[in-house]
């Protein structure tokens, strides 16, 4: 077994009154790539929100490398839903990305050539140097997705959340971020991300953790990732067609 980066017990969390996860236990080891998935409403970005001390826990425990989030921040790296970022801000790209040097060049200080650098080369990687100094808002979705990708790669963390990051995003875009994730899981780094496309998790994830409002299941995607999970998950039938994700029917649980 490998080591043991992050560990959740008992995790509760609410929105008002309404609780969207209850005793939510797992660990994940360093070096896996995680899907995390289930229906609407399941808790899915609430989870990584609560674990990254984004919003309030009810009560449980979350530990980063036997640690507290605040203790290991810098080693942590987080890329949230395109949806939930104000895109009109005014900055360009290499801005963006130099945003996540911050916690290494200090919010006060100017970044220097050195940091930019890191930054272009990160955009870079991503496909996106040519877009460096283009403002934000005038990039597509797929090249808003990248920026951002590019951000969360420049803090060279142990652990990356992600939100969703292939919502909306064309073919190559999407070829492009799995390409970079299998990377960082090449290179020894843990990868948690929200996941939406039932019919690619096999071949994307090597660890699946089936959420609704709690862990239904999780562990290597071979062992869990099977029809009965999905269905308890999802609260309906499917079908698995060689291997793959048939009709998926089921409620959408708000």
């Amino acid at each position: 077994m490998n080591e043991v980066v992050l560990e959740v017990k008992n995790l509760t969390a609410a929105y008002q009154k309404n609780t969207v996860l209850r005793d939510v236990n797992f660990q994940v080891e360093a070096g896996s790539l995680t899907g995390i998935v289930g229906p609407n409403g399941a808790g899915k970005s609430t989870l990584i929100k609560t674990m990254l001390a984004l919003h309030p826990v009810l009560s449980g425990e979350v530990h980063f490398f036997g640690s507290t989030y605040k203790k290991v921040k810098k080693r942590i790296g987080y890329v949230p839903q395109r949806g939930s970022v104000d895109w009109d801000f005014p900055t360009i790209a290499l801005d963006v990305v130099m945003m996540g040097l911050y916690g290494q060049i200090g919010w006060l200080r100017r970044p220097t050539k050195t940091h930019q650098r890191m930054a272009f080369e990160a955009l870079d990687k991503m496909g996106m140097a040519d877009y460096a100094n283009r403002q934000i808002s005038q990039l597509s979705g797929g090249q808003q997705q990248r920026v951002f990708l590019a951000r969360a790669l420049v803090q060279n963390a142990d652990i990356y959340f992600m939100d969703e990051p292939l919502a909306g995003v064309d073919a190559a875009t999407e070829r492009a971020i799995m390409k970079i994730l299998d990377e960082l899981k090449a290179a020894g780094k843990t990868v948690m991300v929200v996941h939406h496309d039932l019919q690619t998790v096999a071949d994307y994830f090597d660890h699946v953790l089936f959420l609704n409002r709690t862990v239904i299941k999780h562990g290597k995607t071979n062992d869990v990732y099977t029809e009965d999970n999905i269905a308890t998950t999802y609260g309906g039938s499917i079908r698995l067609i060689g291997g793959r994700i048939g009709n998926v029917v089921h409620p959408v649980k708000q």
